[in-house]
Order: structure tokens, then C-alpha cells, then sequence
């Protein structure tokens, strides 16, 4: 049977979407950070809720990632470490074109929401699912505040 990993996306500003990643074992907990939402357009917006299968993958530049398959309109989403995502033409830094990056603690970087701690969360969240195939389970923001 696949693992089912559940992300709660909790709020969204133009700093970014703050999420709760939690694991159905063990009782772990990652938070995450995501581009806002702004229509599933490439490189700029998270994407949207629903339900993912995330495959291991190589990628050069963030090494041992997943990879989430299927993405409707989107191509090379990955879960992978930074601190950021905010909306760049906001005046907001982002480390993201679109994926999730993982935290141990949510925070303040440069003025805007973070999550910190990400390389080990990272290492945490990959040794977690021994690099298993899972599927995502993406649930909408409850709060947000763009307009």
C-alpha cells in the first residue's frame, strides 16, 4: 500500500504559502513554504490542491529530491530546501519557481514568512520515507490574503 502524506496549506500572501507537512507515522511534522498562488502559471505560482505521486529523484542542483508527477500544466516540481517563496514582483525573495520547500521551524527571513532549518528537514524528511514512492495529498489554504 502507498504512503499517503497529507500538506494543510494554512495561510497565503504575497510572501508565500505556508503549510504544515505531517507524515502518517510517527507524528512528524515539516513545515512548508510555496510561491502564492496565482493560477498555476509556470515559475511563479504554487500549484494546485489536489493529490500528487512524488518519485525520488537526482537533480543536480538541490541533490536527492521528489519529484511529483502529473502536475497539470507544470513541469519539474520538486520538494527541496530554501528558506523562501514569495512573490518576486511583490518585492518578496523566493527560492522557489513553484516547489515546496521544507522546514524544521517557520520563521522571518529578510522581512518575509520563512522556513528554516531546510537542508535538515530535508535530510529528516528523506530518511523518513527511505526514498519511497507516496503520494501527496495537497489540501487548499485556509487563509489568505491576496488580493
Amino acid at each position: 500500500m502507498m504512503i499517503v502524506v497529507d500538506l494543510y496549506r494554512v495561510i497565503s500572501s504575497w510572501e508565500g504559502t505556508l503549510g504544515l507537512c505531517v507524515l502518517p507515522f510517527g507524528g512528524y511534522t515539516f513545515f512548508t513554504i510555496e510561491p502564492p498562488w496565482r493560477g498555476n502559471q509556470r515559475q511563479i505560482s504554487c500549484i494546485p490542491p489536489g493529490e500528487y505521486q512524488c518519485k525520488i529523484r537526482y537533480s543536480r542542483r538541490f541533490g536527492w529530491c521528489y519529484h511529483l508527477t502529473d502536475v497539470e500544466g507544470r513541469s519539474w516540481i520538486l520538494t527541496h530546501s530554501g528558506n523562501v517563496a514569495g512573490a518576486t514582483d511583490r518585492g518578496f525573495k523566493s527560492h522557489s519557481l513553484g516547489c515546496i520547500l521544507f522546514g524544521e521551524k517557520r520563521g522571518r527571513l529578510w522581512g518575509q514568512l520563512a522556513v528554516l532549518n531546510s537542508k535538515k528537514a530535508m535530510r529528516n524528511f528523506m530518511q523518513l520515507l527511505d526514498r519511497n514512492t507516496f503520494i501527496l495529498r495537497i489540501h487548499s489554504p485556509i487563509t489568505s490574503t491576496l488580493s
